[in-house]
C-alpha cells in the first residue's frame, strides 16, 4: 500500500526501536468504544435467549429426586422380596455449573475476551469462559444464536449500525505521533483483527503516515493465527523491513500485549487511555514494558522532541 518509505532508519541509540507496529482500535482509532458495545448488542441478545430457552426447572419429586427430565428418579421396583440398585462404586460426578448468564460487561468482559481478537475468536472466547459450547458454524452463518460464527455474525452487524449511524475518528494524538515518527524516518505499521481497520483508517486520514496496514482481511487470507499469538506483529513488522528485536509493540488490549511480549518486541508499549489509570497494572502484568495514556507520551520518551 501507499505510504512513507520505510527507508534506512536513522542513528539511534541501541535500545531504540527502529520501527513501530500499532494496533489500531483503541490506540490509532477511538473505536474499541463502539466495538464494545456491539459486542454488548450482540452477546445480551443471545445471553436472553438461552435464559427464555432454559426457562424455569420443574419441580423436585415428594422425595427430593428427578430424572435428568424431571421425571421421577429410579428408585427400584419397591416390591416385597426385591432389592434397590447397588450403590455406585463411586459417587456420581457433580453436574456441571450452570451457563453464566449475566449481561456482558462493556469494559471488564471487553477487556478480557474479545479485545484484539478476531469476531470469531472473541465471541468464542467469551462463551466459553460463561460455561456455553456452540457448534463453530460457518463464516457466511446469519445473525443468531445458534452457533458462534452467528454470535460473531451478529456484532458484525451491530457494529456496522453504528459505522452508518456517526462515523469513527481518530484520537486527536494519533496523527501527532505518526508524523512525528515519519519525521524521524521511523516507519510504522497498523495491524488489527478488524476486516474494517484499513477502510476506517483511509476514512480518518491515517493511511498517508503509515507504511502498511495488516488487517482482518489479511490475516483470512494469510491463515495468521489471531492474538495473543504474535504472528500479526511479526509479519507487520517483516513488511516494515525489520525483526522483532528492532521494533515497538504499542497495544491497548492485553491479548496484544501478551502476543508482543510472546513474540520479542523490543519493547511492548500498553496505551491505558483511562482517566484514572485503572488499566496500567494489568497491562504491565500481560507484559507491558512501560505503560503511557496517549502516543505523544510515548514517542516523546523514547525518541524524544522534534528540533
Amino acid at each position: 500500500m501507499s505510504g512513507p518509505p520505510a527507508g534506512p532508519p536513522p542513528p539511534h541509540a541501541p535500545h531504540v526501536p527502529h520501527a513501530v507496529v500499532f494496533d489500531t482500535d483503541g490506540v490509532l482509532l477511538d473505536s474499541a468504544v463502539v466495538h464494545a458495545a456491539a459486542w454488548k448488542t450482540a452477546f445480551d441478545a443471545f445471553l436472553a435467549e438461552v435464559r427464555e430457552a432454559r426457562g424455569t426447572p420443574g419441580p423436585p419429586d415428594a422425595d427430593g429426586t428427578r430424572g435428568t427430565d424431571g421425571a421421577p428418579g429410579a428408585r427400584g421396583t419397591g416390591e416385597p422380596g426385591t432389592s434397590t440398585a447397588p450403590p455406585p462404586a463411586f459417587p456420581p460426578a457433580s453436574p456441571p455449573a450452570p451457563p453464566d448468564l449475566a449481561p456482558f460487561d462493556e469494559d471488564a468482559d471487553y477487556r478480557r475476551h474479545v479485545d484484539g481478537k478476531s469476531r470469531f475468536d472473541g465471541a468464542e472466547a467469551f462463551l466459553t469462559a460463561r460455561g456455553i459450547r456452540l457448534p463453530p458454524g460457518h463464516p457466511d452463518d446469519p445473525p443468531g444464536h445458534d452457533t458462534v460464527w452467528a454470535v460473531a455474525a451478529r456484532k458484525e452487524a451491530a457494529f456496522q449500525d453504528a459505522l452508518a449511524a456517526a462515523p469513527l475518528a481518530a484520537f486527536p494524538d494519533a496523527a501527532e505521533a505518526l508524523t512525528h515518527l515519519h519525521a524521524l524516518r521511523i516507519p510504522c505499521a497498523a495491524v488489527s483483527a478488524s476486516r474494517h481497520a484499513r477502510e476506517l483508517l483511509r476514512a480518518t486520514g491515517l493511511t498517508p503516515l503509515l507504511a502498511t496496514v495488516v488487517d482482518g482481511v489479511d490475516t483470512a487470507r494469510l491463515g495468521l493465527p489471531g492474538k495473543p499469538d504474535p504472528a500479526l506483529f511479526l509479519h507487520a513488522a517483516g513488511l516494515l523491513g525489520t525483526g522483532p528485536g528492532d521494533a515497538a509493540v504499542v497495544e491497548d488490549a492485553l491479548a496484544g500485549v501478551r502476543a508482543g511480549h510472546r513474540g520479542g518486541f523490543r519493547l511492548v508499549v500498553g496505551v491505558d487511555r483511562t482517566p484514572d489509570g485503572r488499566g496500567a497494572a494489568v497491562l504491565r502484568a500481560e507484559g507491558a514494558d512501560r505503560v503511557v495514556p496517549d502516543l505523544m507520551t510515548l514517542v516523546r520518551s523514547v525518541w524524544g522532541e522534534i528540533r
